[in-house]
């Protein structure tokens, strides 16, 4: 950097002026039609898209695997491994979002012909957009999606370039996403999966997994089921387990259930882990609000009047204490944008101007602004009296 002089360069700012009204004046008076930054990051950044389905197949006894494309034939845009997409639903009249990591790499969707892919487990009887995708959704179908949502991906700032990862169930997905660009040669980590399942004919995955294996990445099996003929790891993802498997300096993904973070919190505090290295991904919303700490147990059975103000409209909708207020607007047909569900992103912010509430503390995102100026995100929000809130018109 030249020094001119403190007059000279204290000056600067003014000589810079001068020179910018000069350039204004010398314009042309036509609008420039040419945006080539604005269009990269439209191609980049689109908002929400129009899918199609162009497959579905079976990836377990229980789950089955959904690829998507544009409608409209262009590329998908960018995402990170371990990021989700958001996508909405149209069931029994009403329009329900859910947030799902996507299994597919992002080399997939780059390449010709790109794709993006979820999987999906049956649920047992509490998840109704899971059955929906596993049961009625087909191929051609046309759904609203938001790709690349998330922050569960690996940052080599920030990470360690050993990655033990730590599943449940369908919190495989992610990881998938990681191995597969880890094996196509686009993700420099090495990488371990710890993979909790309780029967071994019901890995999700399972195929595609075993030919992702190679030297950076290793996939261990571990079953909490009764198997007599199984030789792999038993029980649960525990310290020892870990441990077990752990080599050196190593950060700690864990995708899974609620009850597996419950437990792995614990676990992961028993090996001294920095809490720098250890990233948990949001699991949705809570499936029993009940069971966290400080919610009035007597309240569960309660249902509650909900008045909902859009600009000048207003509607009354029951609110069951139990569900979040984003569930009881989804159930009365209402609008409100939302992506990760679990009150981290912000896309259902909400402006309560009366009535009491719980917010589950493992999901409360909100900065300290928003809880002094009661606002929440509905998604992790939940009636303890009648409600009056405000939100956007959609």
């Amino acid at each position: 950097m030249k020094i001119k002089g403190f007059l000279q360069d204290v000056g600067g700012a003014s000589r810079v002026t001068k020179a910018r009204l000069a350039a204004f004046e010398a314009a042309s008076v036509q609008a420039e039609t040419v945006d080539p930054i604005g269009d990269v990051a439209r191609e980049w950044h689109p908002g929400k898209l129009e899918l199609v389905v162009k497959d579905i197949y079976s990836v377990s006894p229980t789950a089955k695997t959904v690829r998507f494309v544009r409608a409209d034939g262009k590329k998908l845009p960018p995402f990170y491994a371990g990021q989700f997409i958001s996508l909405a639903f149209p069931v029994n009249g009403e329009t329900v979002t859910r947030p799902y990591s996507l299994s597919s790499a992002p080399y997939e969707a780059r390449q010709e012909n790109g794709y993006v892919e979820i999987t999906v487990r049956k649920s047992k009887g509490d998840g109704f957009i899971a059955d929906y995708v596993n049961d009625q959704l087909k191929v051609g179908d046309h759904l609203l999606g938001n790709i690349g949502l998330g922050q569960f991906y690996y940052e080599p700032l920030r990470d360690a370039k050993r990655v033990m990862a730590l599943a449940g169930g369908v919190g495989i997905t992610p990881f998938a996403s990681m191995a597969k660009e880890i094996a196509h040669g686009t993700l420099d980590v090495d990488l371990t999966i710890l993979y909790g399942s309780v029967s071994s004919d019901d890995i999700i995955l399972k195929d595609q997994l075993a030919a992702l294996n190679c030297e950076r990445v290793k996939v261990v099996h571990v079953l909490s089921g009764n198997e007599p003929d199984w030789k792999g790891e038993r029980g649960f993802l525990s310290a020892e387990l870990i441990k077990k498997y752990t080599e050196g300096n190593t950060s700690y993904f864990i995708c899974g259930p609620q009850v597996m973070y419950t437990f792995l919190r614990q676990e992961i505090q028993k090996l001294n882990v920095p809490a720098r290295r250890v990233r948990f991904e949001v699991f949705g919303q809570a499936k029993d609000i009940t069971a966290f700490p400080g919610y009035p147990a007597e309240k569960k059975n309660d249902v509650y009047t909900l008045t909902v103000r859009r600009g000048i409209h207003e509607d009354r909708i029951p609110a069951k204490a139990t569900e979040s207020l984003v569930v009881a607007l989804e159930r009365a047909n209402i609008r409100i944008d939302t992506a990760c569900r679990s009150g981290e992103c912000g896309f259902c912010r909400t402006k309560v101007l009366t009535g009491d509430y719980y917010v589950c503390p493992e999901n409360d995102g909100r900065r300290g602004a928003d809880r002094d100026f009661g606002y929440v995100h509905a998604c992790a929000a939940y009636p303890l009296s009648d409600m009056t809130i405000k939100i956007p018109i959609e």
